[in-house]
């Protein structure tokens, strides 16, 4: 299995290599050149064993340079009890909602307790076998952008790993204060945290620019380092994800709620577009999956491009109360623009530079009607979001987030506009205490607000009876470590500087 850059397909490289650099020098994406093919033999073998097996069986099929003894190593370390609970790191939990049943596929029973965990727990060691076997000898060091979740999930993997270091930015008003309080106390002798003023598009525009500036790697090659990134960007973080929907397919099948062979839907909360990207992804492979239902909150970028095939970014910037989706630049939709175009490097770069130059780009006719056939997007306001939050907890008692709520509402408008019943999985991307004061406001709209976030953490466990997470709980008597705060024009000067590089 060789991977190309969605900019210049002439750019080959093995699976370690993509994992180990993370973005193309061009400015392009690894993506592999095609895609393993699981038949009904395949698939009906899989649903006889485990999160573990499933994952080993779909990382032996893309990482072909990698033995079976370290994926089954990878595998092992990543997916513990002891890191998310139980030996099924993503469960299916279900619920109703007005008579129709929610399938939720709860992907934040991790350490840092959001979705980032199924690919952040896996990467740190899948990078460094990466590097023994691409770069032996140097130190990676990990530029991160974050609009919440990705950035504690990538300190937490990779705290004290040997021969890594990383750097993680966010945008100072843009994480909640859960999601501040879980970087700025994090923990190991290697990372470092810092604000910008800005957004997170800038946040992610920075860090893509200093990867491609070559004064910067010039710098880092001679002090033995060299840029790798565990955004989704990285091959690495978006093949774990791949994982998760296979493994849903198979317990929805165990456990009764369809049969094998029937189709399903997918909805998924994002801003990014890699998750969702890992279940077409998944649907390339042979899982039956019959629609892909985008959930965006006001900034609702993809729900206008995936209706109008128009991507533009040119519009108002909204900061919500579903922060790890407020983005404007879905950076894996150039995968799936690359592969629609029938892996045309040359059309996707020119479509990535408008969007650069003009802030937008339009597909072309095909690429459109495959895109409206096999997917949908919706969108939910933070009104809309505290209401479904509140309508599933009077319900039937279930408490999600506020990014797990958009999905919800958005799947909830895409049955009554369609008709469509098809068994759904709903893709829930964090903990609710990870919000708590939007979601105590949706539960309990008349309840004083308590002063502080861990007082509603309690507020919000003593309304509705859930246990907090061991590791938000663990955060209320840890220490401020890092307080930085940066222009975006300075974060070339502060990654140096970091790394004690003139």
């Amino acid at each position: 299995m060789l991977y190309n850059s969605t900019q210049n397909a002439a750019e080959v490289v093995s699976a370690a290599q993509a994992i180990a650099q993370g973005i193309s020098k061009d400015g392009g994406l690894f993506v592999p050149q095609d895609f393993p093919k699981y038949d009904t033999e395949t698939l009906k073998a899989l649903l006889k064993t485990d999160y573990k097996g499933r994952a080993k069986k779909i990382f032996s099929d893309f990482l072909t340079d990698f033995t079976e003894d370290e994926i089954n190593e990878c595998v092992e370390k990543a997916y513990t009890s002891s890191k998310f609970g139980s030996e099924n790191p993503a469960p299916l939990n279900f619920c109703k909602l007005d008579n129709k049943t929610l399938n939720i596929l709860e992907l934040w029973h991790g350490p840092t307790c959001a979705f980032k965990d199924m690919a952040l727990q896996i990467l740190p060691h899948l990078l460094t076998k990466s590097l023994k076997k691409t770069y032996d000898g140097k130190d990676a060091v990990i530029l991160v952008a974050t609009s919440g979740d990705t950035g504690k999930a990538a300190l937490e993997g990779f705290k004290d790993v040997d021969h890594t270091k990383i750097i993680v930015f966010y945008p100072v008003d843009g994480v909640s204060p859960m999601q501040k309080q879980q970087m700025n106390t994090q923990e190991g002798s290697n990372v470092k945290v810092c604000a910008i003023k800005g957004n997170f598009d800038d946040a992610q525009t920075g860090v893509k620019k200093i990867f491609t500036t070559p004064s910067i790697a010039e710098k880092l090659a001679e002090n033995n380092m060299l840029f790798s990134s565990a955004n989704s960007i990285n091959w690495g973080r978006l093949l774990p994800q791949i994982v998760y929907y296979v493994s849903a397919y198979c317990d929805m099948v165990n456990e009764g709620k369809i049969k094998f062979g029937d189709k399903i839907n997918v909805v998924v909360p994002t801003g990014n577009f890699g998750n969702i990207l890992a279940s077409y992804y998944a649907s390339i492979m042979g899982l039956p999956i019959n629609k892909f239902i985008c959930a965006s909150n006001s900034n609702n970028v993809l729900t206008d491009f995936i209706r109008t095939g128009i991507y533009d970014k040119n519009r108002h910037f909204y900061t919500t109360i579903s922060p790890s989706m407020d983005i404007l630049v879905s950076s894996n939709l150039e995968r799936l623009l690359y592969m629609l175009s029938g892996n045309d490097d040359k059309t996707t770069k020119i479509w990535m530079d408008s969007l650069k130059s003009e802030g937008k780009y339009e597909v072309s006719d095909k690429v459109k009607s495959v895109i409206k056939e096999k997917f949908y997007g919706g969108y939910c306001d933070d009104v809309n979001t505290k209401a479904t939050i509140h309508k599933i907890f009077e319900q039937d008692k279930y408490l999600c987030d506020t990014h797990t709520a958009v999905a919800v509402n958005v799947y909830t408008q895409y049955v009554d506009e369609t008709g469509d019943t098809t068994p759904t999985v709903i893709a829930s991307t964090a903990s609710p205490y990870k919000f708590s004061k939007s979601v105590l406001q949706a539960v309990a709209p008349d309840c004083d607000l308590p002063d502080n976030e861990f007082d509603m953490v309690d507020k919000l466990h003593e309304l509705t009876g859930m246990a907090v997470p061991v590791p938000l709980a663990n955060l209320k008597n840890k220490k401020v470590r890092f307080s930085d705060v940066t222009e975006v024009d300075k974060m070339p000067n502060y990654v140096l500087s970091a790394l004690g590089i003139e």
